[in-house]
């Protein structure tokens, strides 16, 4: 396989890092602050703020063509284009990129409250009011609840084979409490915590039994829907 040498870029990681000077063959390559990988903006500090600005930019232009070309303003129109055009942007890939700081989950935020504003029948709600009539969660409860889909299918699903390496349990003998607890890993970097293996263990652990240990996936997801819902 022959490589564009115009392509290629070095994306220096780490607090110490040296930055060598990196050759693909005879030719010198350029270092870079931000690339792009399957479509994610990741920068040489591994945070996701360029990308959740990107993500957001899109799925405003697209919800402003949905604005103009769409006279309709009733819930079921305007939800359906919501759902299949725009949402998908703010939450592609979101297991790896999701949001580090508060100001960029208001930012993805922002895009579906300008959504809900769209809807005629719903001006005189709430943003949170707006979601309990049609039935939908924010963006953040959205991010946990796929999170903790993910956990399930690793420690009771399909994927359970890669579960115990990735997500280890805490063995318990306690009858009422989540028996299926994981455990709390140390990390140095205070970036760590963001990552999907480590900031799944508190929400997982606060689960109830009955969630937890649902036979199936199809039984799991409206349980934790129900828990969701109760959370503020």
């Amino acid at each position: 396989m022959k490589f564009n040498k115009g392509k290629c870029r070095v994306l220096h990681l780490g607090r110490n890092n040296p930055m060598h000077h990196c050759r693909l063959g005879m030719d010198l390559l350029e270092s870079s602050t931000v690339e792009r990988d399957l479509g994610v903006l990741v920068n040489d500090r591994l945070t996701m703020s360029q990308h959740c600005a990107l993500a957001a930019k899109k799925a405003n232009g697209i919800l402003g063509c949905v604005k103009k070309s769409v006279a309709s303003r009733l819930r079921e129109v305007l939800l359906s284009l919501y759902s299949a055009l725009v949402r998908p942007h703010l939450e592609y890939c979101i297991q790896f990129w999701s949001p580090q700081f508060k100001k960029d989950e208001e930012l993805l935020e922002r895009v579906q409250q300008r959504a809900m504003r769209m809807m005629g029948e719903l001006e005189h709600l709430s943003y949170e009011e707006r979601l309990r009539e049609l039935g939908l969660f924010s963006l953040k409860k959205r991010r946990l609840r796929g999170d903790l889909i993910y956990a399930y299918k690793y420690l009771k699903g399909g994927c359970q084979e890669d579960g115990p390496r990735l997500f280890p349990v805490v063995p318990s003998d306690r009858t009422k409490s989540n028996r299926h607890k994981l455990k709390h890993r140390k990390f140095h970097l205070n970036m760590r915590r963001n990552f999907l293996i480590l900031r799944l263990a508190e929400p997982w652990n606060r689960l109830p039994r009955e969630v937890v240990e649902s036979p199936s996936l199809e039984i799991f997801k409206p349980q934790l829907d129900a828990v969701l819902c109760s959370l503020l």
